[in-house]
């Protein structure tokens, strides 16, 4: 990874008494995309803001490309327009009075610089977005979908340091906003742009993202590439967020290098893999499985349990296992033996099953 092109440095947003950021601290390199993901309320937005100057610190600072822009011991504060940032906003802040060309050149207007002189650099950026046409287009003509793209090239056409995005395509429906999400990505590879992204939803972010940093409560959770934060996730709290749903408190007992046994009920024994093995193994834990790493026979072996509830979703059955005082969630292809009521056995292998801490 190359030098640090902006440094986040144990970064406190404080309201009142109330701490929305605390102790965040991490770096991006140039040309690099990161992703702040969490629930609302866990203080990306708030960290984003930061970063932008739309928030002062109350303590730590922020470097970029080697000039601290927020230092609250020094009390230095440099306004947002002075930061060399662009800012895609959730709300799209497309000004309803202006046309498309107006909208993308106000950065250039500011500047002092004329209409004739901006165009090129607007056509260009309209081009990215796949809106060649619609500079003289009203604001007000625009879908969402194309309202969004013209924030997008906003953000793109004045060459910023760092584009920041604060959950860009949230309003967006569905259909369009996996297209959008796909475009971005293939801006991204062509431009090379520096990205700090702030989202909640988990395909955005590995869509999207070189590195996640999963937020709570105004802390990092956890930071990684999508697939550390996907195939080894440390937390319960990080696994439930991505969507784990079999994550019980389990007696823990270490048995080899990286591997525990775990106890999560009366008779029920799951080996399970410790993806942090450098820090101390609690007596006492959780683990987690995803649905999909249960394997359910009819055969003898396993852990014995009966089908409660058998759910057809099309390409895959959704069964309910309980074992004894314990209740499981497993994903297979539909298999009409597998009834409600039925007996089964299942398990899990060592290499899918997580010690997580908490």
């Amino acid at each position: 990874m190359s030098a640090a092109f902006l440094s986040v440095e144990r970064l406190v947003v404080n309201y009142g008494t109330v701490a929305a950021v605390r102790n965040v601290d991490f770096t991006v390199s140039r040309g690099e995309h990161v992703t702040l993901l969490g629930p609302s309320g866990c203080g990306k937005t708030t960290t984003l803001r930061a970063i932008a100057g739309l928030e002062t610190p109350s303590a730590g600072r922020i470097v970029i490309d080697g000039v601290a822009v927020a230092d609250a011991a020094a009390g230095r504060h440099v306004p947002p327009e002075r930061r060399g940032l662009s800012m895609v906003f959730q709300s799209y802040a497309i000004w309803p009075h202006m046309t498309v060309f107006d909208n993308i050149a106000f950065s250039f207007r500011v500047r002092g610089m004329g209409r004739a002189e901006a165009r090129p650099a607007v056509e260009r950026a309209l081009a990215l977005v796949k809106l060649e046409g619609f500079a003289d287009r009203p604001a007000t003509r625009l879908s969402g979908g194309q309202q969004q793209r013209v924030a997008l090239a906003r953000a793109l056409v004045c060459d910023a340091k760092i584009v920041l995005l604060d959950e860009p395509l949230s309003n967006l429906d569905a259909q369009l906003r996996i297209a959008l999400r796909a475009d971005l990505a293939d801006l991204r590879r062509r431009l090379g742009f520096t990205a700090i992204y702030v989202t909640h939803d988990q395909e955005e972010a590995f869509g999207l993202s070189d590195r996640i940093i999963v937020m709570r409560d105004g802390r990092m959770e956890q930071q990684g590439t999508p697939a550390e934060i996907h195939e080894a996730p440390r937390t319960r709290f990080v696994a439930s967020f991505l969507g784990m749903k079999n994550i019980m408190t389990a007696e823990i007992t270490p048995v080899a290098a990286g591997q525990v046994e775990a106890r999560p009920g009366p008779g029920i024994v799951l080996r399970a893999r410790d993806a942090w093995p450098n820090g101390p193994v609690p007596a006492s834990g959780a683990i987690g499985f995803r649905p999909t790493d249960v394997a359910v026979t009819l055969a003898a072996d396993g852990i014995e349990g009966v089908i409660t509830r058998s759910l057809y979703l099309g390409d895959f059955a959704q069964y309910t296992i309980r074992s004894g005082p314990l209740e499981i969630t497993a994903d297979d292809r539909p298999r009409p033996e597998l009834a409600e009521g039925s007996k089964v056995r299942w398990w899990v292998l060592p290499e899918k099953c997580l010690l997580l801490r908490e």
